[in-house]
C-alpha cells in the first residue's frame, strides 16, 4: 500500500510524475517539450512568495474566499442520524470551485509569457471560471465544449462569451467532455508558443493533475479549520465528494488525507437504465489523456461511451491520484443515480434555500443515504462545489412535472 502519511503531497507524484502505478506522461514525444516547459515553470514558481501573494489578493478580491462550511440543520433534521455539514465552494465567484485552479493557471500562465489560456469544460463552469480569470489577468482565452453541453448548457455558454472567450463547440462522437478535452488538446499542440492549457480536472499527463491538486488543496486548508473551530476541536466522521475528474474532490480531500479516522467517499455517476459514468465501479486500468489511470472500456478495450444528468460527471476516466488512492483502500466509493441526484438537488433546494449543481447533487444525495445509517453524533461534511444556476432550465423541464406540485 502507497504510504498516506503526513508527507503524501511530497511524496505524490514521483519525478516521473507517478500516483503508485498510475499517472505519467503517456502523450506523443512531439509534446514532451511543452510538459517539461510547464513541469519547470510550475516547479519554479510554486513557492514564489509573489505567486503566493498574487494568489491570495485574487482568491480574496476576485473570488471571495475564504468560503464557509455550513450545517445543513433543516435536511439533517429531516433525515436523522448523522448530521450533514457543506463546503460553500457554490460561494465562489462564478458559481463553482473551478476557479481556484483557473486563478492558478492564469497567474502561471502570464509568469511563463504565454498569451492565452485554452481549456475543455463540461457543464460550463470550469469554462466560465477560466474566462473570468482570463479577463481579470488581461489573457486570451479559448473554450472548447462538446455541442451537446453547448445547447444544455447554454446560460454557461453565453457567460464564457460575455467574459471575452472565445467558444468552441465540438462534434465527435458523443459530443460531450472527453471530445471537448481532446480537441482543446490538439489546440494546446497547435498553439503552445503562446498558450497554455488550463486543464479542467486533475487529470491528464504530468504535471497537470498535481498543478490542479496544489491549487485545489486550498478548500481542504479552510474546511479542516473552519471544522475544528465550529465543533469544538472535531474532525469529521466522514468526507464526501462527487467524482469524475477529481479535481473537487482532491481539493476536499486535501485536508484530511493524514487522518485515517476521517473516512473519504468517492460519489460517482450511476446514471439510468444501464448507461453510466462509475469509472472507479466498473473501469479497469488504462491510459486516457495522457495518463495511466482507470478507465471505463468496452470489451476490446476502446473507451465506452458515459452517461450522466450531470454534464460535468460525464468523463470515462478518474484522476491518477484518485485511482491511487482508491486502490490503496483510503477511498471508499459509491454511486447515485440520475433519479437520486435530481431528487437531492429539489430536496435541498426546499429544506436549505440552497440549489446546488447536479454534479454537487450526487455528492449530497450519497450523504443523505449514508447520514439515515449512522448515530446522530457522527459528523459529515460534502463538497458542495457548484451551484445549480446552470441546471435550472434543465432540471425542471425534465423533471418539474415530477417534483413540483401544482402549476409552475
Amino acid at each position: 500500500m502507497p504510504h498516506l502519511g503526513r508527507s503524501h503531497d511530497q511524496r505524490y507524484p514521483d519525478a516521473d510524475g507517478y500516483f503508485g502505478e498510475f499517472g505519467g506522461n503517456h502523450y506523443p514525444l512531439e509534446m514532451s517539450a511543452a510538459l517539461d516547459e510547464l513541469a519547470a515553470g510550475y516547479r519554479d514558481l510554486r513557492e514564489s512568495p509573489d505567486l503566493q501573494r498574487e494568489l491570495t489578493a485574487a482568491r480574496t478580491g476576485l473570488q471571495g474566499r475564504p468560503t464557509p462550511v455550513h450545517h445543513l440543520r433543516n435536511l439533517s433534521e429531516q433525515v436523522g442520524g448523522a448530521r450533514i455539514y457543506v463546503k460553500r465552494e457554490d460561494l465562489n465567484h462564478t458559481g463553482a470551485h473551478k476557479i481556484n485552479h483557473c486563478v492558478g493557471f492564469a497567474l502561471l500562465a502570464r509568469a511563463m509569457g504565454k498569451r492565452k489560456l485554452i481549456a475543455e469544460t463540461g457543464a460550463g463552469q470550469h469554462g466560465v471560471a477560466l474566462a473570468s480569470a482570463a479577463a481579470y489577468f488581461g489573457l486570451d482565452c479559448e473554450v472548447h465544449i462538446g455541442a451537446v453541453d453547448a445547447d444544455k448548457m447554454r446560460s454557461n455558454v453565453g457567460r464564457m462569451r460575455l467574459l471575452g472567450a472565445q467558444v468552441v463547440p465540438v462534434v465527435a462522437g458523443q459530443s460531450a467532455l472527453k471530445e471537448a478535452s481532446d480537441s482543446a488538446f490538439r489546440a494546446y499542440v497547435e498553439q503552445r508558443a503562446h498558450a497554455l492549457y488550463a486543464i479542467g480536472s486533475a487529470i491528464g499527463p504530468h504535471p497537470f493533475p498535481r498543478i490542479v491538486r496544489d491549487f485545489q488543496s486550498v478548500v481542504g486548508r479552510e474546511a479542516r479549520e473552519q471544522f475544528l473551530s465550529i465543533a469544538g476541536g472535531a474532525l469529521p466522521d466522514h468526507v464526501v465528494a462527487c467524482v469524475a475528474g477529481g479535481s473537487n474532490a482532491m481539493g476536499l480531500y486535501s485536508g484530511f488525507l493524514d487522518d485515517p479516522d476521517v473516512a473519504l467517499h468517492a460519489v460517482e455517476p450511476l446514471g439510468t437504465s444501464g448507461r453510466h459514468a462509475a469509472t472507479l465501479t466498473f473501469g479497469r486500468s488504462g491510459t486516457l489523456h495522457g495518463a495511466r489511470t482507470v478507465v471505463l472500456q468496452e470489451d476490446d478495450g476502446a473507451t465506452a461511451p458515459v452517461s450522466s444528468v450531470a454534464s460535468g460527471l460525464v468523463y470515462p476516466g478518474i484522476g491518477p491520484e484518485i485511482a491511487m488512492l482508491h486502490a490503496a483502500g483510503r477511498i471508499r466509493v459509491a454511486a447515485v443515480s440520475d433519479d437520486e441526484a435530481v431528487g437531492a438537488f429539489f430536496r435541498t433546494s426546499r429544506s436549505e434555500g440552497i440549489i446546488p449543481a447536479l454534479e454537487s447533487s450526487h455528492a449530497l444525495a450519497f450523504a443523505i443515504r449514508l447520514a439515515a445509517d449512522r448515530p446522530s453524533a457522527e459528523r459529515i461534511l460534502v463538497n458542495l462545489s457548484g451551484r445549480g444556476d446552470k441546471d435550472v432550465d434543465f432540471v425542471l423541464a425534465e423533471y418539474g412535472a415530477d417534483h413540483l406540485a401544482g402549476p409552475a
